[in-house]
């Protein structure tokens, strides 16, 4: 066996040093690490979450976003810029340069199907872009969005595998689920959860951009030659829909006449700004989406304002932004800096026919009632109401465009991106229309980051993504690309050489039946006129080579199955929950991700205290916010349970005083048929009090469970002025939670397929 010495001696003598029995008889060296290319420029990615192509003012849309217009005026305008229909996927491209399958994110981070196309991670030692960065001497930092974790792996203790500094970067700090709330987001530095702010000004996308400009100052400081690598990853502008209200009330009025006059407006304003070609055409609107003048006059004012909060929200979202770019050009940084601004995919169709004050309630499957709804709509956007817009706005998002997130036509798949880098564009506020997809973006910033004649082992090679850096030098020059595939839940489509043919899939049905659509986008931008019927052939070599590419890129087999037949299959893929957990005093936050906050399960929880004064007080079990959520808590000497969705709040207080010293209380959860349940209140295991709670739910809110305090918006108002009513640890023990059974796979499946 070889020694640790003579490894360490063969290594020195590989630098070019020589080992001797003295330093005089010996030869220094020192490990040089790889170096980025001369004049690599600092790279900030920043990906916004589920917006419409036509949501930013330099596309065409009337929401004000004086930031990323104006780097679009000193920057380019990429026109045919595409990306996957999804979240993951896109993260998962966008980190790696390669199609979403082959590095098994066929769909979210939450399955593993046990194909190699769908294992909800990615593969181990997969090269990631900042990971190669890392390795050539930049800086990495993480502010925002992940979603690229399983989700048995979101507990405070991991494991930590898939997390972001497992995957090339440096510093983390986000979130790790696919949506947060804004206000008391459930947040991770590094591997560690962090408590939320209390300040009432808090807000998630000015949190980031404060991290953000906090790492590049650090980092300015103390490596001043080594470049950076920042991708900015916004909660916004994903459902729940959060901004102050001073933002959203810019928008009172301005929304009133209704998406399709909004989605015609912005069709004529792209066409002014030069986006779409003069001759576009505007795809058929979605029959699906009611007329405006079908609404109701409270339908439309849930409508409306709902869409006056999406707006505030991304305006908010912008001026965050001009915070960083401000810190660039203060710093003197902003001349080699690239700063690409996208979208993950196209806006989402899934909040119903007007919207909901609470998409908890969309995330639950329940239907919106309009009075209801329309209780605070001046309030829409706040902390307590965590509204979505309906998908008549989504469709207007997407302009000119058919469909939604989650499907490959255009609206789906088709995404803005900005790219500003003043030392490589000769032309500012130009356009480009050259056919771009996501993974190229990645080699894009590999290839301005490393040099090729290093002597590094090549990583370009082995990315399906090509450089278009050429394209930002030359309106002229070619596609980094002749053809791409796409394919979604068995929807699919694919582009050759300008040709597309589409194909929208019904599931359980055979793949065969599927119809294909085929378009000349070199003629028809928005992909209107259907020439299916005109060149059969075509058609039919471009279905044979979506599947020659599909097998190339291990996007195979298709899988049609809905999450809740995966979830219910057994195996990996059904994502089981634990069977009882056990919290102690001090225990981190447990993210409303790993879906055991929840209320859906018949299940008891039992605290084990210990009152020596016999007076202790304060909250044992929290989870939720001040919308929805479950809190346990002794007040006056009494056990207490509230339990809060939707607008029904109970409350059930104990029949007699929880006695001093030694005591076990707790309470017995119920579930019914449909979502009701029958709790009971325990103390020393002796029923203490019932209560029947109407509408349980395995997502209360966006924020979930903590031991021994209420640290986030307040689960109850009993609490008066009293802050998170915090539990002395002395006199708590722990707290048992036991589930008698697992969710419905159909309950789950649905929380899933939303919280994207």
């Amino acid at each position: 066996m070889t020694s640790i010495r003579e490894q360490s001696e063969r290594l020195h003598a590989a630098g070019g040093g020589i080992v001797r029995d003295t330093v005089s008889e010996s030869l220094p060296a020192w490990n040089l690490r790889d170096r980025p290319a001369r004049n690599a420029p600092n790279i900030v990615v920043v990906v916004l979450d589920d917006m419409g192509w036509s949501d930013l003012g330099c596309f065409g849309s009337e929401i004000n976003t004086p930031v990323i217009d104006a780097l679009a005026a000193n920057g380019l305008r990429m026109t045919n810029f595409q990306v996957t229909p999804l979240c993951s996927p896109t993260r998962a491209s966008l980190l790696t340069g390669m199609n979403h399958h082959t590095v098994g994110m066929r769909f979210l981070s939450v399955t593993d199907t046990g194909f190699p196309n769908s294992r909800g991670q990615l593969p181990k030692g997969i090269a990631t872009v900042p990971g190669t960065l890392r390795a050539h001497g930049y800086g990495t930092y993480l502010a925002g969005k992940w979603h690229l974790a399983p989700r048995g792996e979101l507990t405070p203790a991991g494991p930590y595998d898939n997390w972001p500094l497992a995957r090339g970067f440096d510093r983390f700090f986000g979130f790790l689920g696919g949506a947060s709330d804004q206000y008391i987001p459930e947040l991770i530095q590094d591997n560690s959860p962090v408590t939320p702010s209390n300040d009432g000004d808090y807000h998630l996308s000015s949190d980031l951009v404060e991290r953000s400009i906090g790492y590049l100052r650090d980092h300015a400081a103390f490596r001043p030659a080594d470049p950076f690598y920042l991708q900015l990853a916004f909660g916004a502008t994903h459902a729940p829909f959060q901004a102050p209200k001073e933002y959203v009330d810019r928008y009172r009025g301005v929304f009133d006449a209704g998406w399709d006059q909004a989605r015609s407006d912005r069709f004529n304003r792209q066409k002014l700004l030069g986006v779409i070609p003069k001759d576009s055409a505007l795809t058929e609107r979605d029959g699906s989406v009611p007329e405006w003048s079908e609404l109701s006059d409270i339908e439309r004012a849930i409508a409306t304002r709902t869409q006056e909060a999406f707006a505030g929200f991304l305006e908010h979202t912008d001026a965050q932004l001009g915070r960083l770019v401000d810190w660039l050009r203060e710093a003197e940084l902003t001349e080699n800096t690239l700063i690409a601004v996208l979208s993950d995919n196209g806006a989402a169709g899934d909040g119903g026919a007007f919207g909901t004050s609470n998409v908890v309630r969309t995330y639950n499957g329940l239907p919106s009632d309009p009075t209801s709804e329309a209780v605070g709509l001046d309030a829409y956007g706040d902390r307590d109401h965590p509204v979505h817009y309906g998908s008549g706005w989504a469709m207007a998002g997407n302009t000119p465009f058919r469909l939604y997130k989650q499907y490959v036509d255009l609206g789906g798949v088709r995404s803005p991106l900005v790219i500003h880098w003043p030392r490589a564009i000769s032309d500012p506020g130009a356009t480009r229309d050259q056919y771009l997809h996501v993974v190229d973006l990645a080699a894009s910033l590999l290839d301005s980051a490393i040099d090729p004649d290093s002597g590094s082992e090549s990583v370009a090679g082995s990315l399906d993504g090509k450089s278009f850096l050429p394209v930002l030098s030359s309106g002229s020059a070619d596609s980094p690309r002749s053809t791409q595939y796409f394919e979604m839940l068995g929807h699919r489509a694919i582009w050759h050489s300008g040709w597309k043919a589409t194909t929208r899939h019904a599931a359980g049905t055979p793949y065969s039946d599927d119809i294909w659509r085929l378009y000349d986008t070199t003629r028809d931008f928005s992909e209107n006129n259907d020439l299916a019927d005109a060149h059969p052939q075509r058609l039919q070599e471009l279905v044979d080579l979506w599947w020659h590419e599909a097998r190339a890129a291990g996007a195979l087999p298709l899988d049609d199955r809905s999450l809740h037949e995966l979830l219910g299959g057994g195996g990996a893929g059904a994502s089981r929950h634990l069977d009882s957990i056990r919290l102690r005093p001090g225990q981190s936050h447990l993210s409303v991700a790993t879906r055991l906050t929840g209320t859906d399960r018949t299940m008891t929880v039992v605290a084990r205290l210990h009152r020596s004064e016999g007076n202790e007080q304060g909250v044992i079990l929290a989870s939720g916010a001040s919308y929805g959520g479950y809190v346990l808590f002794i007040l006056d000497g009494r056990l207490s349970l509230e339990h809060h969705f939707l607008g029904d709040r109970v409350r059930c207080v104990s029949d007699r005083p929880v006695p001093g010293g030694e005591s076990v209380v707790g309470f017995e959860l119920v579930r019914s048929a449909g979502r009701s349940a029958d709790v009971t209140l325990l103390i020393d295991g002796a029923a203490a009090g019932r209560v029947r709670v109407p509408n349980t739910s395995i997502q209360l809110a966006f924020y979930g469970l903590d031991t021994g305090r209420d640290p986030g918006s307040r689960v109850s108002t009993t609490y008066g002025d009293r802050g998170e009513f915090a539990f002395s640890p002395d006199a708590l023990r722990d707290v048992t939670i036991t589930f008698a059974a697992d969710n419905s796979p159909a309950d789950l499946a649905r929380h899933i397929e939303l919280d994207q």
